[in-house]
């Protein structure tokens, strides 16, 4: 987790602060320092200079910097501000030269999280399950039970509108929209099943989605000097009873075996056309030490694009999913949200890229997060390139530049902004952890 998180931030902090960088060099204006991660307090881990930039990685992993001569920004340099304006300073140039300049680093996420986009389409193609091949329906988890779903459900599509795929069933969209409701056909009925509209809330307390898919608890295979191979469990087998408790699917396999760890156990079995019984003793952990088969596996349809039309399906990926995540955040702002179960800090995000490294994860949630950190940074708030955009773009309208001492106290303002809401998502990943 620690590496895929810290890779994906350096490649999107430096590239961020290379966009603000090139615009400046391109303008004439000095750069004194370009820094991936913060050199807090004066420790840094390397460091050279060239030119007139001194170039280093800091020791604190949560973004990284330039330093712009003539700037306010979070070096607080004031003395400089107390000489008369040189040539080469930020300050000197136009205000259009000075909006591009930080405009540059989200510039560049927007474009990385999109290229990345269309690459990823492009090498990695997609896999989609047809809504139509899931033929024995839904498992309905506590969440789906909570909102009126039940087991052998079958979910056919989303607000009337008929899902050829299951992932249109999961989409962000569905989620986030309000009044939005899932098309289920339980025993013949065609019955609509309402989703909340805090519903994003409840699968983000419960760390589980609505619903997975019932399948036969049905053996692949059997794990060496396990219990099943000792109690002689053999591939192809259908285990339908537990101590005499009857089982049809595999969830229910997996939900009751646990209650007898380390314990013998009765097992019913579907050999063919017979029925075997046989005995085992369930291990401490509460497993029997089988794979089930994993059905639908082979109904999975593969799609491998061109480069060219992977241009336009993954730009059009890119933008939906930034509009999910600009619709999460008015919902966010609005109150519609818990910001205890919606807000994710770096542990949490750590946590979405998982303990396994997986490049197709990877580079889906580094461009993810590319494109948030775009969108983040055109918040209006002080200290975000946001901010300073706002402020130009007055001065542009005024006509006469917003003075130093203004601008020293807004990024005050808006470090103390900073800082708050950092403590903040810090702090609800570690009670995540704690309360976990």
């Amino acid at each position: 987790m620690a590496g895929q998180i810290i890779l994906a931030l350096a490649i999107l902090v430096t590239l961020h602060e290379l966009g603000h960088f090139a615009a400046a060099r391109m303008f004439g204006i000095k750069v004194e320092k370009f820094y991936l991660f913060f050199d807090a307090w004066g420790f840094k881990l390397f460091s050279f200079k060239k030119g007139d930039t001194e170039y280093g990685i800091g020791w604190l992993p949560l973004g990284g910097y330039v330093k712009i001569a003539g700037m306010v920004d979070e070096s607080m340099d004031s003395e400089q501000l107390k000489k008369a304006p040189e040539s080469w300073e930020f300050r000197s140039k136009p205000a259009w030269q000075r909006l591009i300049v930080m405009i540059g680093g989200v510039t560049v996420n927007l474009v990385l999280g999109i290229f990345i986009f269309i690459m990823s389409t492009w090498y990695y193609g997609e896999e989609k399950l047809p809504v139509d091949k899931v033929k024995y329906g839904i498992h309905a988890q506590d969440v789906g039970k909570s909102i009126g779903l039940k087991d052998g459900d079958m979910v056919t599509g989303v607000n009337g509108i008929k899902a050829k795929y299951i992932d249109e069933l999961k989409k962000p969209s569905v989620f986030l929209n309000e009044g939005n409701y899932y098309n289920v056909t339980r025993n013949g009925e065609d019955l609509k099943i309402m989703l909340p509209n805090d519903i994003l809330d409840k699968i983000s307390d419960k760390k589980n989605l609505l619903f997975d898919w019932l399948m036969p608890c049905e053996v692949d295979s059997v794990l060496a000097d396990k219990p099943a191979f000792k109690a002689g469990l053999k591939k192809g087998d259908k285990i339908i009873g537990l101590n005499d408790t009857g089982i049809t699917y595999y969830h229910q396999f997996s939900e009751r075996v646990v209650n007898y760890s380390g314990k013998k156990t009765k097992i019913q079995v579907l050999r063919g056309v017979d029925t075997v019984n046989l005995t085992a003793t369930i291990d401490k952990e509460g497993k029997l030490g089988f794979a089930p088969v994993l059905y639908y596996e082979n109904d999975i349809e593969t799609f491998k694009y061109s480069l060219g039309s992977s241009i336009p399906l993954g730009t059009k990926k890119s933008f939906e999913a930034l509009g999910d995540n600009i619709t999460g955040m008015k919902k966010l702002v609005s109150g519609k949200l818990d910001p205890r179960k919606s807000v994710q800090g770096p542990i949490g995000i750590a946590t979405m890229f998982g303990a396994t490294w997986e490049w197709q994860r990877f580079w889906a949630l580094t461009a993810l997060l590319s494109l948030i950190l775009a969108f983040m940074n055109l918040l209006p708030i002080p200290a975000l390139d946001g901010g300073h955009v706002v402020f130009l773009i007055v001065e542009m309208i005024i006509r006469r530049p917003l003075s130093d001492k203004f601008m020293q106290v807004m990024q005050v303002i808006g470090m103390v902004i900073l800082l708050s809401l950092m403590v903040f998502a810090f702090g609800n990943d570690i009670y995540k952890i704690i309360a976990k």
